[in-house]
């Protein structure tokens, strides 16, 4: 799951780069028809939290505790919320909350199947013999 992380993280914010140039172009479009869509702010949203994903995706990465998983798995689900909610026009978004998604569903895998320090019972226990 190490290498999940980086990866994802790397990737998370790379692809924010490109959320951002989108979500600018999608809000001037909603701006200028006056369609009263807010899929250009939703995408700034999102593109906002995978970059606040994907560095705490780096940071957390050889982390043995919980939290990090934690922490990932409500900025990327929130990323996904805000992106699916509030697509409109701006039809991308939901691509971009499909990868927030995943970077989520892989968070609970690695919650889940995350090792403890002391998994074994017998760790802390002498043999009395």
């Amino acid at each position: 799951m190490k290498m999940w992380r980086l990866i994802a993280g790397i990737l998370s914010i790379v692809l924010s780069l490109i959320v951002l140039l989108q979500s600018c172009a999608a809000g001037v479009s909603n701006a200028l028809s006056e369609n009263g869509e807010v899929s250009g702010s939703a995408g700034f949203l999102v593109a906002i939290a995978m970059i606040a994903g994907g560095i705490v995706s780096i940071v957390v990465r050889k982390s043995a505790g919980k939290g990090g998983s934690i922490a990932l798995i409500v900025i990327f689900g929130l990323a996904a919320l805000i992106g699916f909610a509030n697509y409109g026009s701006y039809s991308d978004l939901v691509i971009w909350s499909g990868w927030c998604l995943i970077n989520a569903g892989l968070a609970v895998v690695a919650l889940i199947t995350g090792k403890k320090k002391n998994d074994d019972p017998d760790s802390g226990r002498m043999d009395q013999q």
